[in-house]
């Protein structure tokens, strides 16, 4: 019960029904702050206790100033957990190792227990083997099954073992979209309460939801364990920045098109660490499916989240997905009591205010390696031209180049051209007027169909429609639909080389491509079903054809894909495709026909018809009244009330899987994808005195841009990897390694597979690519995890030396729980994006932040150097900076000051304690 102490307690009766609310109009301040501070403001004012969240804290919230910089701590404690298989697991396997340390610790083992509903969604595991088959779907779910069935014995043991914890099983959607179009209450109705639904969730993606009105972000899986275990979240009061929308899309923009224009807006303003927040004229006119397509990418432009305020057009789709009408009473009536429902005339205050107007939207496509890196559709062959000279060998001479470009890119810089450098805009590419040269290396495939056909650099060898982001929109997959139908009327089909794949993110897509009558043009083009879940989009794309495998690898071709996912990162995709590109699933479906990203989609034809004419885009592209009057005849709440009554259930496959009875899990040590974790082993009951680090030495150097799937893969394990070995010593052959992401339930591949990643770049280790690094101070090259394992021999603590925007993307709690394991003890980069950085807080790994303005190069560091870190040592309160001593082979040592990113007194108890798991257990233990 909150403490009250604002009298906001009162009642509010909807339905019939009466509910405790606590008012935000008696909190003076409270009604002017933007949306999403008003939900933290309601969430404070019920959870006020005097003790972790305080009166003290809500007067600051309510007295939030727009321009001040994040410097006040609030107490955030979410309604319910959301998470994915691949998180999820480690998660859950956490837990149940956490029950074991409990009774060391003497303590009572069911204590261990989500106290808030948790909800997990099996999505990440299906890989597309199979494709452009009508069986597709049905055998890469029987592998599914072959290669999880341990991971999914674990988590149905986690169902019954643990309260609150409910598992949608595999071949049901991606999480993100079963969140939108079945579990987000907008509003919980609970214990006579009517609250704001709130929540944390194990994928960055989770920001989807506030496309919804929800307030929700993604935290790594330590910060959502220490949530499930009701531990509130320790947050900075952001700044928030408004979005004012204003004019129409244009006809031929799709929400695609938006996003990637909204991210390429918000990356060039830094929105990191900060709410983003919708709002103006035409706020209205935006549809709740471009809403949670926009709010899913908010891990791309760096902010916290970015959210919709609750409207008519909220309403609108939850009775689309079926809401029940007393749920849709329900929102509609709280959220204009507690004014959280959009008012057209009223403007919040906003630190800084952006201006968009929709109808400069163009059709546009992002890559080849980061989804900020906008290209205008009619651009793109240039924007690759330049592109690709950073992936073919260092003096690309001029054999093998066509001549019917005009002048050349500066192969000097080919980066700078595309913006690959963090912290700088994308720079113009030349028009279409200056091409360009066209690079060349053809090498001829002999399919086995039987036809034999020529590959070269750009060539499009996987186009898939996959990700929650797109697949959750009924308009961009019926426009794809529309165009597949148009396109197979006119007799095109895609190139012979292109992998084509259709990976929905929930039932409802099948069900309205069969209403709309778009299916089977779909399958005619190689569309066919996959799965329902991420693949392409998280690396799970699969195996390409062996013949197009082969002649990659013989011409060392710089390949593409296209996808309509939310991810490009380099490695991420396909360890065959240098280049990767994120489109619309209307470009997808044209890409695949075209087979190369070096043709104009706005101008060269995509084929020839069986008329003998060509065909060009714009003769197959639907306008928008054509897809709206697909969207209006095919959807109905009833397709989602059916697909959804047994979301919980499963099919006889996940029935039928034996479950391991106790509440502490009966550990497997001939397991190679669930083990015992190391993290609280010999765990004392108090905290030893912090110690400051002497004599370390640099595992990795790394550059700017260095995103979690850098640090922790999720995609395929190679065969001559370190966890590629280890497998290999545990009778695992390399057709059944599965992927890191698969295997997070086993930290000893996935320590092997930390710094993994095939595209890393160590500055320790020039002019090599992949998980290598030298050995100092010999010099000898081995793999990261060798030298870690030597380094740990030694008794020799790490550093991690880094860039800007170190740790972005996913809210991948392995790249910190790997780093920890390989005994680095500090982070040193230019900056940090949030989750990573408060995910190495919650293994006890001390992030420090190059001064302003330096960094490894301004500082003279090789990284060769040995350090020591300074200032750390004692019971204190931890220091705002420390003193970093390092001192090369001559002997003559730099000394620089880092600030340490412990930005709040929570995050400086859980470093204390070796992290946050540690530190929970040990205060549920002394209750």
């Amino acid at each position: 019960m909150s403490a009250n102490s604002f009298g906001a307690r009162d009642v509010l009766v909807s339905g019939g029904a009466s509910y405790v609310i606590h008012r935000l109009d008696r909190l003076d301040g409270a009604m002017r702050l933007p949306y999403g501070l008003k939900v933290l403001a309601e969430n404070l004012l019920r959870h006020e206790d005097g003790h972790a969240v305080t009166a003290d804290q809500i007067r600051a919230l309510a007295a939030w100033d727009p321009a001040a910089e994040p410097a006040t701590e609030v107490q955030f404690t979410p309604a319910r957990v959301l998470m994915q298989d691949f998180t999820g697991v480690p998660c859950i396997v956490d837990l149940a190792a956490m029950r074991e340390a409990m009774v060391a610790l003497g303590g009572d083992p069911a204590a261990i227990n989500p106290l808030r509903p948790v909800e997990l969604v099996i999505d990440h595991s299906v890989i597309a083997d199979y494709f452009a088959r009508p069986d597709a779907f049905d055998r890469n779910v029987e592998l599914e099954y072959q290669r999880n069935r341990e991971r999914y014995q674990f988590l149905r043991w986690g169902q019954q073992a643990f309260d609150n914890l409910r598992v949608v099983p595999p071949k049901t959607g991606i999480v993100h979209q079963v969140n939108i179009e079945h579990l987000a209450r907008v509003v919980f109705a609970e214990d006579g309460q009517a609250f704001p639904d709130t929540l944390v969730g194990t994928d960055s993606h989770t920001t989807m939801v506030n496309g919804l009105g929800v307030l929700g972000w993604g935290v790594g899986g330590i910060e959502a364990e220490a949530a499930m275990l009701g531990q509130p979240m320790s947050m900075l009061l952001p700044q928030v920045i408004g979005v004012r929308l204003t004019g129409e899309l244009p006809d031929g923009a799709t929400a695609t098109d938006l996003v990637l224009t909204i991210a390429e807006l918000l990356r060039s303003h830094g929105v990191v660490g900060t709410f983003v927040e919708f709002c103006g004229p035409s706020l209205a006119q935006v549809p709740l499916a471009n809403r949670a397509t926009i709010g899913n990418m908010s891990p791309e432009y760096g902010c916290t989240c970015a959210i919709f305020p609750i409207d008519a057009e909220t309403l609108a789709y939850l009775r689309l997905t079926g809401r029940t009408d007393e749920q849709v009473a329900l929102v509609e009536a709280y959220a204009k009591e507690q004014g959280l429902w959009h008012e057209p005339d009223h403007e919040p205050v906003y630190s800084h205010v952006l201006d968009l107007d929709l109808a400069t939207v163009v059709p546009s496509i992002a890559g080849p390696k980061r989804p900020q890196d906008r290209i205008p559709l009619d651009r793109a062959p240039q924007a690759f031209r330049a592109a690709v000279r950073g992936y073919l060998p260092a003096d690309p001479a001029p054999v093998g180049l066509d001549e019917s470009g005009a002048e050349s890119f500066p192969a000097s810089d080919p980066i700078a051209v595309t913006g690959d450098r963090p912290g700088d805009r994308p720079r113009a590419v030349p028009s279409a007027a200056e091409p360009g040269r066209r690079p060349s290396s053809k090498m001829p495939v002999a399919l086995d169909t039987g036809e034999t056909v020529e590959l070269d650099h750009g060539a499009v060898v996987i186009a898939a429609i996959t990700s929650c982001t797109n697949t959750s929109n009924p308009q961009v997959m019926l426009g794809a639909g529309l165009l597949a139908r148009n396109a197979a009327e006119r007799g095109l089909r895609p190139k012979p080389w292109v992998k084509t794949s259709l990976a929905p993110g929930s039932k409802v897509v099948m069900d309205y491509f069969d209403r709309a009558g778009v299916l089977s043009a779909l399958r005619e083009l190689g569309f066919d079903l996959v799965g329902y879940g991420c693949t392409t989009c998280i690396g799970n794309s699969g195996p390409l054809p062996e013949p197009v495998s082969r002649a990659i690898n013989a011409g060392d071709l710089a390949v593409c894909s296209v996808l309509s996912g939310n991810r490009n990162f380099e490695g991420r995709i396909h360890p065959e495709t240098k280049l990767n590109y994120l489109a619309s699933p209307p470009l997808v479906v044209a890409y695949a026909l075209a087979g190369s990203m070096d043709v104009n989609l706005a101008q060269d034809p995509l084929g020839t018809g069986t008329d003998g004419k060509p065909v060009f885009l714009r003769d197959i592209w639907p306008d928008s009244g054509e897809i709206d009057r697909a969207v209006a005849a095919s959807l109905d709440p009833q397709m989602y009330v059916r697909d959804y009554a047994d979301v919980f259930t499963g099919d006889e496959r996940w029935q039928s899987l034996p479950v391991p009875a106790g509440d502490t899990f009966a550990w497997d040590p001939a397991s190679t994808y669930v083990r015992r974790p190391p993290f609280f082993e010999n765990l004392p009951a108090t905290p030893e005195p912090l110690r400051d680090i002497e004599g370390a030495r640099v595992l990795v150097q790394l550059g700017d841009s260095v995103t979690t799937d850098h640090i922790s893969p999720a995609g395929a394990i190679k065969r001559d990897a370190p966890a590629g070995a280890y497998l290999r010593e545990h009778g695992i052959s390399p057709r059944e390694f599965n992927s890191y992401g698969s295997r997070r339930g086993n930290h000893e591949v996935m320590i092997r597979g930390t710094f993994a990643n095939i595209r890393l770049r160590n500055l320790l280790a020039p002019a090599t690519e992949g998980g290598i690094t030298r050995h100092l101070p010999d010099g000898e090259r081995m793999s990261i995890y060798a030298a870690a394992q030597r380094y740990a021999a030694e008794g020799v603590p790490l550093l991690v030396i880094a860039g800007k925007e170190y740790g972005s993307g996913s809210s991948r709690d392995w790249a910190a729980k790997g780093t920890a394991l390989l005994g680095v003890r500090a982070v040193l980069a230019e900056s940090y994006e949030r989750i990573h950085r408060s995910n190495l807080i919650g293994m006890g790994v001390l992030p420090l932040q190059f001064p302003p303005g330096q960094n490894a190069t301004t500082l003279g560091l090789s990284g060769e150097e040995v350090y020591a870190i300074h200032g750390l040592a004692g019971d204190g309160e931890l220091p705002e900076w420390v003193r970093v001593i390092a001192t090369p082979a001559d002997g003559t040592s730099r000394e620089f000051d880092a600030d340490v990113r412990i930005d709040t007194p929570s995050e400086a108890d859980y470093y204390r304690h070796g992290g946050i798991l540690s530190y929970v257990l040990r205060r549920i233990a002394a209750h």
